[in-house]
């Protein structure tokens, strides 16, 4: 039995009640889920409670599959809508201040104003400049530039996961865009 065709026999059985198979789906696409809410995750919701909610959503939504995907495509949509919903649930933007920054994170910024791209070793470092800089978007935004060039997906990876046109997804990319060279230039 392969992978895909395990997959099916434990939905099948959760689908009947049966706890064990649940708990082994959880086991199985937690890994998914986490690395999805990672990358999503608003400011003010917990990783687990995420997850968790993301995890509410299939099992209430489970008779719903169709099984003509695998469980982890159907489950990657499900776990994008919640973490996309959840930013879009999330109202306050407050501005950011070069007095909010560490001395780190404002190196880190002035360092960036020199440079045109980011090197592999300082996309680490500036990860949480980044996230106080994307905050300061709106919810879609903010997606969007996480998957575009965060997580360096394609536009038709990004098209796949929200079930946006190709080109909304450029527009808002743009829109974010501007905004962050905005934000960036307040501050420095």
């Amino acid at each position: 039995m392969d992978d895909d065709e395990h997959a099916r026999a434990l939905v099948d059985r959760a689908r009947g009640g049966d706890d064990d198979a649940a708990r082994e789906l959880i086991r199985q696409l937690y890994p998914l889920v986490a690395k999805i809410v990672r990358g999503y995750r608003p400011r003010r919701t917990a990783e687990e409670d995420l997850a968790q909610m993301i995890f509410v959503k299939v099992f209430q939504n489970l008779a719903q599959y169709s099984g003509k995907v695998p469980i982890s495509h159907w489950v990657s949509r499900i776990a994008v809508n919640t973490c996309r919903n959840q930013l879009m649930a999330e109202k306050a933007r407050p501005e950011l201040r070069h007095a909010d920054l560490s001395e780190e994170q404002a190196a880190m910024l002035e360092n960036l104003a020199s440079e045109h791209a980011l090197s592999p070793d300082r996309k680490l470092a500036a990860r949480d400049l980044v996230e106080k800089l994307l905050a300061m978007l709106k919810p879609v935004e903010r997606l969007v530039i996480d998957m575009l060039y965060l997580q360096e997906r394609s536009v038709a990876e990004v098209q796949k996961l929200t079930g946006w046109t190709a080109a909304t997804i450029k527009v808002r990319a743009f829109r974010a865009r501007q905004k962050l060279r905005k934000q960036i230039g307040g501050l420095l």
